[in-house]
């Protein structure tokens, strides 16, 4: 949050008889940054402690899931990350189950798997038939995700579809400016052109569909159908660096691991 964010959300808070319907909803955006902000701090803070209070830290935390959920884990496996955090719950004596679409990983990673005791899922369908169905997973998740947004416009995704061209946001972002909402120049150029119209651009269009379903179908849905039937809850191991993402152990949903 900005000097001027902070500045703003005292006066908010402060302010004498009702926040009109543009203040209320840049209060309850601004009141989020706080938290986030908060959060952050306190993660980035628990990053810079030594290793020993690091391991610790995520030993109580890895006990407390467990005893949470009476036990009811599993670890969903991909890489390194969720790898030493499947090693390092096995060091701890936490025994849960080891799960993930192996098929979708490098053959040294499988073989790591096998030796591991990682029981193998099957995606819920091909990348080909989810290439046909819904489109191409270009250049990231989070890009695929706003040009698909693009590509497929309606009433409920029209606020979003001018963040996108424009980064300008509506209500539930606060009525702010040059957010990061906005694609890149660069692929807005290639990809933005369904707007056009709407927006007084002339942008280009690609000749083919473009999705952020790839992971969904063949990663994430089949580990969420084991979850719902064997009724556990997952451990994720996630890299702390040049990324974020808030534990909230209390909700007894997921336990996510930073290192």
């Amino acid at each position: 949050m900005t000097p001027k964010d902070a500045e703003r959300l005292k006066y908010l808070r402060e302010k004498d008889g009702l926040l009109t319907d543009h203040e209320f909803a840049e209060y309850v955006y601004l009141e989020k940054r706080a938290e986030q902000d908060e959060t952050i701090a306190q993660f980035k803070e628990n990053q810079r402690a030594p290793y020993s209070e690091k391991v610790s830290r995520a030993a109580n935390l890895a006990w407390e899931f467990y005893n949470r959920t009476e036990g009811q884990c599993y670890v969903g496996v991909g890489g390194l990350d969720s790898i030493t955090l499947l090693m390092f719950l096995r060091s701890e004596r936490i025994d849960v189950p080891a799960v993930s679409v192996s098929a979708l990983e490098d053959k040294s990673i499988q073989r790591i798997h096998r030796q591991l005791g990682v029981q193998a899922l099957k995606p819920l369908k091909s990348k080909v038939a989810v290439i046909r169905e819904f489109g191409w997973p270009v250049l990231s998740k989070e890009i695929a995700g706003k040009i698909s947004i693009l590509q497929n416009p309606s009433e409920k995704n029209a606020t979003v579809r001018h963040a996108i061209i424009t980064g300008e946001t509506g209500a539930y972002g606060g009525y702010r400016k040059g957010t990061r909402m906005k694609l890149s120049q660069k692929w807005l150029e290639k990809f933005g052109g369904y707007e056009n119209e709407a927006e007084g651009v002339r942008y280009g269009k690609p000749d083919f569909q473009v999705s952020d379903k790839c992971c969904y179908y063949l990663k994430e849905r089949p580990c969420n159908v084991y979850a719902k039937e064997s009724g556990r809850f997952p451990y994720l191991g996630l890299n702390g660096v040049g990324r974020w993402a808030p534990a909230k152990v209390a909700d007894a949903k997921r336990l996510q691991l930073h290192h």
